[in-house]
């Protein structure tokens, strides 16, 4: 590696917004940002899907009883 062009490589705190911070190491002794694991809505089990578009419940009765795979190939005479 070349000497002088690289940033320092240190310890590194991120702090979330709601107050949860993590130690690791990177080239910034510190990181703001506004969500983390512990808080996001995936991860915590509180996020709903929504379906705002009825976009399932139209899949569903367009598709409903039909047999899903491919058509028979013609074949030449």
């Amino acid at each position: 590696m070349k000497q002088g062009i690289h940033p320092e490589y240190g310890l590194c705190v991120i702090q979330c917004a709601c107050g949860h911070s993590i130690e690791t190491r990177g080239t910034k002794p510190r990181i703001s940002v506004d969500i983390c694991s512990h808080c996001h809505p995936f991860y915590t089990g509180k996020q709903k899907l929504m379906d705002t578009a009825g976009r399932i419940d139209r899949f569903q009765k367009k598709y409903a009883g039909k047999v899903v795979g491919s058509k028979p190939r013609k074949t030449k005479a």
